[in-house]
């Protein structure tokens, strides 16, 4: 057996966990970094009554809490199932290299009814013509924040950016 398919048996292995104990949906993930698990998770929506608690944003928030970083440079996303758009959204925020999964969304939106699909008809969509509604408002007040976080930047010794700098 190949280091990819041990990592993503074991992705499998943390969904059919998370079914069992009944804390999500049929979802696995582990974040590894040289050979090495850093962080693993079942979907736990249902224990943790959040819709955003998929196995791997819970994966990426073990694996970043453990190491004390925020980014998560060459490390490889192993996933039962493709990433849904929020989840594409987490991996790319947390800068991992490479996604390997086992089970396209399409298989899972067919079995079980997921609806991912809906989700990427909507984000198809220009974001006025999106449901739910998107309606901006404050748009010169809003730029504040980003003009204040401008003006006071974080030093670089006062944070680990990534997994890379440790």
């Amino acid at each position: 057996m190949n280091q990819d398919e041990k990592y993503l048996r074991k992705a499998i292995e943390l969904a059919l966990e998370g079914i069992e104990k009944r804390v999500g949906g049929p979802f696995g993930a582990v974040v590894v970094k040289d050979g090495k698990i850093i962080g693993q998770s079942s979907n736990t929506i249902f224990r943790d009554h959040d819709p955003t608690a998929h196995a791997e944003v819970q994966a990426i928030r073990d694996a970043c809490k453990n190491e004390q970083v925020h980014a998560l440079d060459g490390c490889i996303l192993y996933s039962s199932c493709e990433p849904c758009p929020m989840c594409y959204g987490a991996v790319h925020y947390a800068k991992i290299e490479k996604v390997i999964y086992a089970s396209k969304h399409a298989t899972a939106d067919k079995i079980s009814g997921f609806g991912v699909d809906k989700i990427y008809n909507q984000l198809s969509q220009p974001v006025e013509k999106r449901s739910p509604n998107h309606i901006q408002l404050l748009a010169e007040e809003g730029k504040t924040v980003f003009h204040e976080w401008e003006n006071k930047p974080y030093d670089a010794s006062e944070l680990k950016k990534s997994i890379n700098d440790k």
